[in-house]
């Protein structure tokens, strides 16, 4: 019996010490304050406060030491635990994380990567694109000079938002271009080729002399180009890279993504301002001028930006220099600042608010949540408005990011993303370390 309640008494001592860890565990992830992945620029040191016990071994990735670590108050008693992280050269390393140096808690990684500066925008544009092939973005019933109704978009299992590369192996060029080359055909078989969410298909369809104009058709709307107004992110001086607007260019009717062809970045004024609130998105409209003089060439158009190569200077009168890029694990929650035009035409500096900081190993548009406290802005705009999206976010004198979407139940408040994503998207940030700028 002595013996059972021995047994009895050390399992619950065991049960305890195991619920207590793992409390102890579920305390440190709600709390947070480690991220997964850290970017530290190369001179640069980084330190880790914690709340609890932690000591650090390092697993090489590249098989040298990029990194010293400094580990502050090294008893395993002592809750408090700083770790500072002295970089050494550029590269990739894995850090193992042990509660009481004894129970595998988290590996992080840190990349050392080099140090980065770009002048941040604010600056409103216009964006003038033409896609790669021709968007379909209408379906239409054709009667034949028989009376007999054809859909051919459905026979041939085209869809809206479908991009119409080629015909006949032809590759198309404009709208225009697919009108000439259907009404050559004189009712003969065609080739198309689509493109589909980045895949590409081919199908045959045979154009129909429609009753209404005695025209062979194919009952497709397609669409060549688009325009819009928005806001430059950023722009490196070396490489005369630069991003916008922080989302893609959507056509207005299918919400596809369009691929670009070619595009221009061109100068826009601001000419009116339609006030954001709940449920209705505001917007800033704005008018392209010096259009035979473009800012940038356009060479990509992806969820989380448009990226390109200026051709002719921008200047910041705020930011006449390079700044430092702040990577996620330096931003805080509280006071920041944007840099937008609005009214008045010109680039000028509104007081923000960091509400939540969302830790990020993958790319996603959604890094934070922002609120606008500045009452001119406010003002003018009720907030954040559709024309705003790309507005440089900066605090402690470093670009962190850019706004990206409103929030349509709230527009004083919105998502922005955090500037490495849109440097990686760019080119200028590229971990392998390759292609990455140095200043």
């Amino acid at each position: 019996m002595d013996h059972q309640n021995k047994y009895k008494k050390y399992l619950r001592v065991i049960l305890c010490i195991a619920l207590l860890f793992n409390l102890y565990i579920f305390v440190i992830e709600i709390t947070g304050g480690l991220y997964k992945e850290y970017n530290i620029s190369i001179g640069d040191d980084y330190t880790l406060n914690q709340k609890f016990p932690l000591l650090v071994s390092t697993s090489e990735i590249n098989g040298s030491s990029i990194i010293e670590i400094i580990q502050l108050n090294q008893s395993r008693l002592k809750l408090d635990r700083s770790i500072t992280l002295k970089t050494i050269e550029k590269g990739s390393t894995s850090l193992q994380l042990k509660v009481f140096g004894l129970v595998p808690y988290r590996n992080i990684k840190v990349n050392v990567v080099p140090e980065l500066k770009v002048i941040p925008g604010g600056h409103s544009i216009g964006v003038r694109l033409n896609t790669d092939g021709v968007l379909v973005v209408g379906i239409a019933h054709i009667t034949d000079t028989d009376g007999q109704v054809h859909n051919l978009a459905e026979a041939g299992g085209v869809k809206i938002g479908d991009s119409l590369i080629a015909i006949n192996h032809e590759e198309i060029k404009s709208a225009n271009h697919v009108g000439e080359i259907i009404k050559e055909s004189d009712g003969q078989e065609l080739i198309l080729t689509f493109k589909r969410d980045s895949n590409n298909f081919t199908t045959t369809l045979t154009p129909v002399k429609s009753a209404e104009d005695d025209q062979y058709r194919l009952g497709l709307w397609v669409r060549d180009k688009t325009a819009g107004v928005g806001t430059m992110s950023f722009y490196e001086p070396k490489t005369r890279k630069f991003g916008a607007l922080g989302h893609a260019i959507t056509d207005i009717d299918t919400g596809k993504i369009l691929s670009i062809r070619d595009g221009e970045v061109i100068k826009s004024r601001v000419v009116s301002i339609e006030q954001g609130k709940r449920g209705k998105p505001g917007e800033i409209r704005g008018v392209f001028y010096d259009t035979n003089e473009p800012l940038g060439k356009l060479e990509k158009n992806t969820d989380f930006g448009v990226y390109g190569e200026l051709i002719n200077e921008l200047t910041n009168d705020l930011y006449k220099q390079p700044i430092s890029v702040g990577y996620q694990h330096e931003i805080k929650e509280g006071p920041a600042h944007i840099l937008t035009t609005t009214d008045s035409n010109k680039l000028e500096k509104y007081e923000i608010e960091i509400l939540k900081i969302n830790p990020q190993t993958k790319i996603d548009g959604k890094s934070m949540i922002i609120r606008v406290t500045d009452k001119n802005l406010l003002e003018k705009t009720g907030g954040i408005v559709q024309g705003m999206s790309g507005s440089p976010i900066i605090q402690n004198g470093k670009i962190i990011g850019t706004v990206t979407h409103v929030l349509i139940n709230d527009p004083t408040k919105g998502y922005g993303i955090f500037i490495e994503w849109m440097l990686e998207e760019s080119g200028i940030f590229d971990k392998s370390f390759e292609n990455a700028v140095e200043n």
